[in-house]
């Protein structure tokens, strides 16, 4: 069974429970979302197998007794197979997030901290290994392409895509536009991704 710390709003630290009771309860907890970046200023999305839609490089739940840097460090080796080290990710922001919703016939009460990280990235396409259950792939855009396509809300930009086929990672070229990108209904991909994209810009420039 999966165990979180959870807080007060204010981020005092009160205990922990299982991942379940956390959601049932909607108690606040502590989620990451890691970037990675390249310096020509790229970006890397994943794939989401369930939707087919890009979403964050990697992120899930910090879970007990277990740092920030650490689930940082762990999403990314279980969602793409990356072995990095964490120690020098550059923080963007710590976001409060609420939402609620009917999952299995129950309230899920979401209340998270998530934290929003970016980390250089200097391997090759061979170092990826997908969790076909979660992730199809990656998607690497430049910042700036992806942040002027989710300010106009229309168009198409380049993209290299990064699949495993025949026990082999392959790359290839397409085009993409603003739906490929992942949001919740009351989200955009302007407010969701601006922040992330703005601090790979300002670091590669």
């Amino acid at each position: 069974m999966e165990y979180l710390d959870y807080y007060d709003e204010e981020g005092n630290y009160l205990g922990y429970k299982s991942r379940d009771e956390v959601h049932k309860e909607g108690l606040w907890h502590n989620t990451v979302h890691c970037w990675l970046y390249e310096m020509d200023g790229s970006v890397y999305f994943q794939i989401r197998s369930s939707s087919h839609k890009f979403y964050t490089t990697a992120s899930g739940h910090v879970l007990k007794g277990e740092t920030i840097e650490d689930a940082f460090k762990r999403e990314i080796n279980e969602e793409i197979g990356l072995d990095i080290d964490s120690s020098d990710a550059t923080l963007v922001d710590i976001v409060p997030w609420r939402m609620d919703k009917i999952k299995n016939g129950a309230i899920f009460k979401d209340r998270a901290k998530a934290n929003v990280y970016v980390d250089l990235f200097e391997g090759s396409i061979d170092d990826f290994k997908f969790d076909p259950n979660e992730v199809l792939g990656v998607v690497k855009v430049k910042a700036k392409d992806a942040l002027n396509l989710f300010k106009n809300g229309k168009g198409e930009i380049e993209a290299v895509i990064i699949t495993t086929k025949d026990n082999k990672n392959v790359k290839e070229s397409k085009l993409v536009s603003i739906d490929n990108f992942l949001v919740k209904e009351h989200e955009t991909t302007y407010d969701k991704y601006k922040d992330v994209l703005n601090k790979v810009i300002e670091i590669t420039k």
